[in-house]
């Protein structure tokens, strides 16, 4: 594998989506210089946990710091636009969590300024990087599904089940309007373009909150976190704890997807199912390293993660022998390698694998619409960037 360890790193924001990428970024070898923490406190903490050399004060030390050549942005949604314009701005790479930013607007923007830069963008939609969804992808592309005909699947979670649940997400101005959508339908509708090669051309959708009021704590609170000591206060709710919708794709084909964070015993269950005409293909985020590819006329499989059974994109997607299981996190550090191998060469893919702020910001138009339809209860189609 290529070394990166001359390639330095910066990482905004130091909760659990933020050491994710420093792990992943450390086993790459690449060169973590410090973190950016939502307080210096916050921050001194987490550098000091972590074993990173420094915590930057300000986003202006981070970018003065020679060192740092791109920067991950973790950190809560609608920091998101004004982080990423300063980073552009003073040339360094971009891996900015996704959504990529709170609106389509804002969204566009960063598409055209990526477009003036000569510089390496990403949007961290890192599910794409199981092998199999490689291999999928593949499958899809090569006809061996036939026609795609139907897309349905879910997203669901259950860590917002209760009242006592808690995290900046669920509130609007911090996390967008969309909230189970935004957060993790998008990953849906991002992975299920991936590996169809499909766009979303209009949208049926319904959302609602069960949990109307919720009981806040006083002070930070990680995600995740199961802790529901403490003072709190009741909060009204306004985000959605789920979303139903109904798809039309470019090709004519219909889908249907269920998301929801508050499904109890679905701690991070994604699954999609593509049918064509030829054969079907469905995948389980929980049961990653499998496969399964159903006939009609003979019997069904299911692939078991394995590089010497799996197609090209497969098989170069896969970082470990098969029967030892590749997970959440080395999704990461299968997208940061085609990143940094792109940083390396000093220009993108011609066919980038990894998702763009083009694909970004077509989530965002996804999810203008899915507000749109579920104000106007009915179909809405989805603005596209030849239309924006």
């Amino acid at each position: 594998m290529v070394s990166f360890s001359s390639i330095g790193a910066a990482v905004i924001g130091t909760g659990f989506i933020g050491t994710v990428h420093i792990q992943a970024l450390r086993r790459m070898g690449v060169t973590v210089c410090g973190v950016l923490g939502s307080s210096e406190a916050r921050g001194a903490e987490a550098a000091r946990s972590l074993g990173v050399p420094k915590a930057y004060g300000s986003l202006e030390d981070l970018l003065n710091d020679a060192d740092v050549k791109v920067v991950h942005v973790t950190s809560p949604n609608q920091f998101h636009f004004s982080q990423v314009k300063q980073i552009l701005a003073a040339g360094r790479h971009v891996v900015c969590e996704k959504p990529l930013t709170m609106t389509s607007a804002e969204a566009a923007e960063l598409v055209e300024l990526a477009n003036n830069h000569s510089l390496i963008t990403a949007v961290n939609y890192n599910i794409r990087y199981y092998p199999l969804n490689q291999h999928s992808r593949a499958m899809v592309a090569a006809g061996e599904l036939g026609d795609v005909r139907l897309i349905t699947g879910h997203y669901m979670q259950d860590w917002l089940l209760f009242d006592t649940d808690w995290n900046w997400r669920l509130e609007a101005d911090q996390g967008g309007l969309l909230r189970a959508f935004g957060d993790i339908g998008t990953h849906w509708i991002d992975l299920t373009s991936f590996v169809s090669g499909l766009k979303i051309t209009s949208v049926m959708a319904e959302l609602s909150t069960f949990v109307k009021t919720r009981q806040q704590p006083v002070g930070p609170v990680e995600t995740f976190s199961q802790d529901r000591s403490g003072e709190t206060v009741p909060r009204n709710i306004t985000t959605e704890d789920s979303a139903l919708l109904l798809l039309r794709y470019e090709n004519g084909a219909r889908g249907s997807v269920v998301v929801s964070q508050v499904s109890p015993g679905k701690k991070n269950s994604l699954c999609w199912q593509i049918d064509g005409s030829k054969s079907s293909a469905s995948w389980d985020s929980e049961k990653p390293d499998h496969l399964h590819i159903g006939h009609r006329d003979r019997p069904n499989e299911t692939l078991q993660r394995d590089a010497a059974l799996m197609n090209r994109a497969g098989a170069a997607a896969t970082a470990l022998p098969g029967g030892h299981t590749e997970g959440f996190a080395d999704s990461f550090f299968g997208l940061f390698r085609e990143i940094y191998a792109a940083i390396d060469a000093g220009l993108p893919p011609e066919n980038p694998g990894y998702a763009s702020f083009a694909d970004g910001c077509y989530e965002m138009y996804v999810c203008d619409a899915v507000l749109e339809s579920a104000r106007l209860g009915r179909w809405v189609d989805v603005k596209s960037a030849a239309t924006s």
